[in-house]
């Protein structure tokens, strides 16, 4: 059997400095503004929440925006049942749709 082998270790360092090069120009200036835009409109969307207003967390809980505090946003699941919940736990574009943002 022929095996093909590189010639010498070093031949592969600019294949590989080239890649980590477009990986990381496509991660700061495609997705990472993107990401950006989107924490900024969902920051906005949860200040935003009128109390009364029907959301949606990610483990699927329906329930009521009650109020916010720091990181935290309380939410009524039931008459006088209200939990404290992270704010990152709003299913952002379940609750979009269910107030029919687009």
């Amino acid at each position: 059997m022929i095996y093909l082998q590189a010639q010498g270790g070093m031949d592969m360092m600019p294949l590989l400095l080239l890649m980590m090069g477009i990986f990381l120009v496509v991660q700061f200036v495609i997705i990472g503004p993107k990401q950006k835009k989107r924490e900024k409109e969902m920051a906005g969307f949860i200040d935003g929440l009128a109390n009364g207003a029907k959301i949606i967390t990610t483990s699927g809980i329906h329930g009521k925006y009650i109020r916010t505090e720091e990181n935290m946003m309380v939410i009524e699941i039931d008459t006088n049942v209200k939990v404290r919940m992270e704010k990152t736990a709003l299913n952002y574009e379940a609750t979009k749709a269910l107030h029919g943002v687009k």
